[in-house]
C-alpha cells in the first residue's frame, strides 16, 4: 500500500485543496489513519491576530486529526505569492529541514499522509529549491489536479512531463470543477486527449458543487463526489 501522496495543481484555483481534503475524508471512511499536511501556506488570512491556513483547516475538518499546527502547516505566510517571494517580503526564513522533520513525524504516526503543495511543480520555495524538489525529498507519488476547460491539455501535459523527467511517479490526473451544463467540446475531449498523449490515467472527473466552500471551511459533498467519480486504488 502507498504510504501517502502529494497533491499538486496545474494552475491556480483548480481546487487542489478541496480534492486533498476529500481524499482525506474518503480514506478515513475506508478505515485508514490519515494524516494531512500543508508544508507552506501563502495567502493566509488573519484571525484574532493570528495567521491561519484555510487549506489545512479544510483538510483537518475531513480527516478529523488534531496534531500540532506546526507539524501540519510549518509555514503560514500572508502574501498570496510564491513561497520564495512571500518569505522575502515577510522576512520569514524557510528551513527545508524543518518541513522534512514535520513530515517525518506525520509519517511515523499515520498510515497514510496526504500532502498539498503550494502552486505548481516549479513554484520556488528558495532561490535554488522548487516545489518539485520537496516532492522528491518526501519521496511521494503525485496526484495532479487540473481544470476541465480550454488550456488544460497544455498545462497538464507540461506538469506530467516535468514530474516524470525528475523521476516522480504520477498516479494520475483528477479533472476538477466540471460544470456539466456548460461543458463544450473542449471539456468533453480534454480528458481523452490528456490520457492518450501522456499515457497517464484520468482518475476522475469531479463535478462542480455549490455546497463546497474553502472560505467557509465547508467540505460539502466532496467525499461523496469522490466516492462516485474517483478511481484511485491505494492498496
Amino acid at each position: 500500500m502507498e504510504k501517502g501522496l502529494f497533491v499538486t495543481g496545474t494552475d491556480t484555483d483548480v481546487g487542489k485543496t478541496v480534492i486533498a481534503a476529500g481524499l482525506a475524508g474518503l480514506f478515513k471512511e475506508k478505515g485508514l489513519k490519515v494524516g494531512v499536511m500543508k508544508p507552506i501556506q501563502t495567502g493566509a488570512i488573519k484571525r484574532k491576530g493570528k495567521l491561519v491556513s484555510l487549506d489545512i483547516e479544510l483538510m483537518i475538518k475531513t480527516s478529523g486529526i488534531t496534531k500540532d499546527m506546526d507539524i501540519l502547516n510549518p509555514y503560514c505566510l500572508e502574501p498570496p505569492l510564491a513561497p520564495l517571494v512571500a518569505s522575502q517580503i515577510t522576512g520569514v526564513k524557510i528551513d527545508i529541514e524543518k518541513i522534512l522533520a514535520a513530515y517525518s513525524k506525520l509519517k511515523a504516526n499515520y498510515e497514510f499522509v496526504i500532502v498539498e503543495g503550494a502552486g505548481g511543480l516549479l513554484v520556488p520555495i528558495l532561490s535554488n529549491y522548487l516545489m518539485i524538489d520537496l516532492i522528491k525529498d518526501f519521496d511521494l507519488p503525485l496526484l495532479i489536479v487540473a481544470k476541465p476547460s480550454l488550456g488544460t491539455i497544455n498545462h497538464t501535459l507540461l506538469t506530467i512531463r516535468q514530474a516524470q523527467s525528475q523521476g516522480i511517479r504520477v498516479l494520475g490526473v483528477v479533472i476538477n470543477r466540471l460544470k456539466e451544463d456548460e461543458a463544450g467540446i473542449a471539456e468533453q475531449t480534454n480528458p481523452q486527449v490528456i490520457e492518450k498523449i501522456s499515457n497517464v490515467p484520468i482518475l476522475g472527473i469531479i463535478p462542480d458543487s455549490p455546497k463546497i466552500s474553502l472560505e467557509k471551511c465547508q467540505p460539502g459533498n466532496i467525499v461523496e463526489l469522490l466516492k462516485r467519480n474517483l478511481h484511485l486504488d491505494i492498496y
